[in-house]
């Protein structure tokens, strides 16, 4: 029964400690700090050295309660905010539209030709 009990309790204590919570924190992070400076480069470096898609990471980040598009606009990161519009599929693009315009006349305009 002892030899039970603590087997449950490290199992449990394992799942608890979440390292990797702190990690996908540091990667969303360091992603929406790439794109709040502009720094398409440094984006660009940093998602294929972990060999990830733009496409890939989009709907599971936020950035100030924003989607990636949003916070680019928001931001007026213009180099980065084209990058992601011509990363994203046409769908996507098509339904952060509205959302875009608001924020950045330019990169609605650039958006607007990529749905169009």
């Amino acid at each position: 029964m002892k030899n039970i009990l603590l087997v449950t309790s490290l199992l449990a204590a394992s799942v608890s400690f979440a390292p990797q919570a702190s990690a996908n924190d540091s990667f969303s992070l360091r992603v929406c700090e790439y794109v709040s400076v502009n720094d398409k480069r440094r984006l660009r470096s940093f998602l294929k050295d972990r060999k990830l898609k733009i496409r890939s990471i989009f709907d599971g980040l936020k950035c100030n309660g924003q989607n990636l598009l949003e916070f680019a606009a928001s931001s007026n990161a213009l180099d980065t905010g084209e990058l992601i519009i011509n990363k994203l599929p046409v769908k996507v693009v098509a339904e952060n539209l509205e959302a875009i315009k608001k924020h950045s006349a330019h990169l609605g305009g650039v958006a607007e030709k990529r749905v169009n």
